[in-house]
């Protein structure tokens, strides 16, 4: 299971994490805590929906939102850092996209998910399109930030 293996790693690690999701409602949360042991290196999230608790809760520039929009690699990249933060965590993660079936563009589709991963030493961001339903996009989002908290946390213990 790939929530137990990033748990793994973040304990070896010695490393707290918190999340800050949007269009995944705290589906990466809770793929987080369905692993015994997980309030060991888990301090929490937050699922700021709407652009105001970006700004209120993970210090989200409003210029930079303003500009670029809620689903963009920046602000994706100012969730991660807020969050961790926030919590005091060692390493922060995000999601922020369109999970759909509503809400898509031309320049920025239904599925459209970045997510990031940072650390005081470095940060990392990925643009995705997902498909499916709604529901699968929520879940592709969450198992992909999964599998980048892995590969950073492997990187870094390199």
């Amino acid at each position: 299971m790939l929530a137990s293996a990033v748990g793994d790693l973040l304990d070896r690690q010695g490393m707290k994490l918190a999340v800050a999701e949007s269009c995944t409602g705290g589906k990466l949360g809770d793929m987080i805590t369905e692993v015994p042991g997980s309030s060991d290196y888990f301090l929490g999230g937050i699922v700021s929906y709407s652009n105001e608790a970006k700004v209120e809760l993970l210090d989200v520039d409003t210029e930079v939102l303003r500009e670029r929009g809620a689903v963009s690699e920046e602000i994706a990249l100012q969730m991660a850092s807020g969050v961790r933060s926030r919590f005091g965590a060692d390493v922060g993660v995000s999601i922020t996209g369109i999970a759909g079936p509503t809400g898509g563009t031309a320049a920025k589709p239904v599925g459209l998910v970045f997510i990031a991963v940072s650390s005081d030493e470095s940060s990392v961001v990925d643009r995705n399109v997902f498909s499916g339903s709604r529901s699968d996009v929520k879940v592709q989002s969450a198992e992909k930030a999964l599998e980048m908290l892995k590969g950073f946390l492997e990187e870094r213990s390199k």
